[in-house]
């Protein structure tokens, strides 16, 4: 059971978007992991400062360090398990917003490049058309500026750093990339500009469809 209380004191230092009796929707910023790292000096994540205020929180999905916006905890295991599954089942619609360098044409489009861990430069991902397993990532533009093109990125698949190595793949690598970029893209902006604006899910409890969103910071 959550309280009010609770719901006030952790308002404080998190951004929640929804809570129930079975979810916790949070609004992540960039710079914070989605859970902790290995190393003392990164343990402090959005899922310990949940669990902190929500007993039992736990994480279904993961964004980025560098990327912002939604990002869905189940307060219970069986919604977790349900979650899960729907992720697992690709039953969960999500879109992001990007940023990326240049002028992206057509108007829309996908990306369908298999993606594998480059081992000796882990965290980066890569594509390998013998070994990586099946990525698929549909992208319309929202408009252009002059050195820069906005895009609604739709991921089918939840492949690690699948967004910005598709970007990059495509030839439009997403603004301030530290790891895809090149020194251009890189330098054009003071943090990745990649969000999560939307989440859509089946309530585990009510069977409703329901979606989360989140407008973008950048």
């Amino acid at each position: 059971m959550v309280t009010e209380v609770a719901v006030a004191d952790a308002a404080e230092e998190l951004d929640i978007l929804f809570q129930d009796e079975a979810l916790l929707v949070l609004d992540k910023p960039s710079g914070l992991l989605s859970v902790p790292g290995r190393s003392p000096q990164h343990k402090d994540s959005l899922a310990l400062r949940a669990q902190r205020w929500f007993e039992g929180a736990r994480t279904v999905h993961r964004l980025d360090w560098e990327t912002s916006g939604v990002s869905v905890l189940a307060l219970d295991a069986d919604v977790h398990r349900e979650l899960s599954r729907q992720f697992h089942d690709r039953e969960v619609e999500k879109s992001y917003i990007a940023i990326v360098a240049g002028h992206v044409y057509p108007d829309e489009g996908e990306v369908a490049l298999p993606l594998i861990c480059d081992w000796p430069n882990r965290p980066k991902q890569m594509v390998d058309h013998e070994n990586g397993r099946h990525a698929l990532t549909r992208w319309q533009v929202i408009y252009r500026e002059i050195d820069r093109t906005w895009m609604r990125l739709r991921p089918i698949t939840g492949r690690s750093h699948q967004l910005r190595v598709h970007m990059q793949a495509l030839g439009h690598p997403i603004l301030g990339d530290r790891l895809y970029a090149d020194l251009e893209a890189l330098h054009m902006a003071d943090r990745l500009q990649l969000h999560a604006e939307r989440l859509a899910v089946t309530h585990p409890q009510s069977g409703e469809r329901v979606t989360f969103y989140s407008p973008s910071p950048f």
